[in-house]
């Protein structure tokens, strides 16, 4: 098991607040160089097939100006890939699209779709990326995310944030059980949907997960306190509970 445990910030949403109204600011690179001072360990950003939010000149810049990992969240296509190729981001997070969506709705399918899945990694990590699939807390998930070849996967951990009561807690189980697999497997376990201030700890406390990935409610806490402040606090929940 590992003690320590790293916060990726997803930065999507303060582009998708500056294309709102166009132009330059917000600007996305200066929230993630404002992540990497409050002590930040890399930085998520989600270039979707539609653009709502990240861009291209996001991604790049991304990776040439702040200093940290870069994990790019990409759709399964040719587009996809070859931007990713171009750019190379530390890690590609591949996860499911649906435009009529407002945010990722669930894990991939990684069983239903592992024979596009697994030439599609090995293009990647032959480009010297890492691979990590955003799947569900799902025995058949996590044997596909192995056998596809990728590196990595991140725990879907929505479901968990929307219950309450018993059915959080078996939701808990189900991730904590899922985490132990997958680091059984030889996979390094990542997490992240809808965690807050709130219902960060329980999953901060499982030992096989070594990195968080947070966004919407971060961004949503700068509004009122500040991004530095909203990041700093979520850091120090996240060590209070690993600890």
């Amino acid at each position: 098991m590992v003690s320590s445990l790293r916060l990726g910030i997803n930065i999507d949403h303060v582009a998708t607040l500056r294309n709102a109204r166009g132009g330059e600011h917000p600007c996305p690179v200066r929230a993630a160089l404002i992540a990497k001072d409050a002590g930040a360990d890399g930085i998520t950003a989600h270039l979707r097939e539609d653009r709502r939010h990240i861009t291209d000149r996001d991604i790049e810049r991304l990776k040439t100006e702040v200093g940290l990992p870069l994990n790019m969240e990409m759709a399964m296509t040719a587009e996809m890939l070859g931007i990713a190729l171009r750019i190379k981001p530390n890690t590609a997070c591949i996860v499911p699209e649906n435009r009529r969506e407002l945010t990722t709705e669930g894990g991939l399918d990684a069983v239903r779709y592992e024979q596009e899945l697994t030439p599609f990694t090995a293009k990647l990590q032959d480009g010297g990326i890492r691979v990590s699939l955003f799947i569900d807390p799902d025995y058949d998930q996590i044997y596909a995310a192995r056998r596809v070849g990728c590196r990595a996967i991140e725990i879907h951990t929505g479901r968990y944030c929307d219950l309450s009561g018993e059915s959080r807690q078996k939701e808990l189980l189900r991730i904590s059980e899922a985490a132990a697999l997958a680091h059984e497997l030889g996979l390094e376990v990542h997490a992240g949907h809808g965690l807050t201030y709130e219902n960060v700890g329980p999953i901060a406390a499982i030992l096989h997960i070594v990195e968080l990935n947070i966004g919407h409610f971060i961004i949503g806490e700068a509004v009122f306190i500040g991004l530095k402040e909203a990041i700093t606090e979520m850091r120090k929940l996240m060590n209070e509970h690993r600890s």
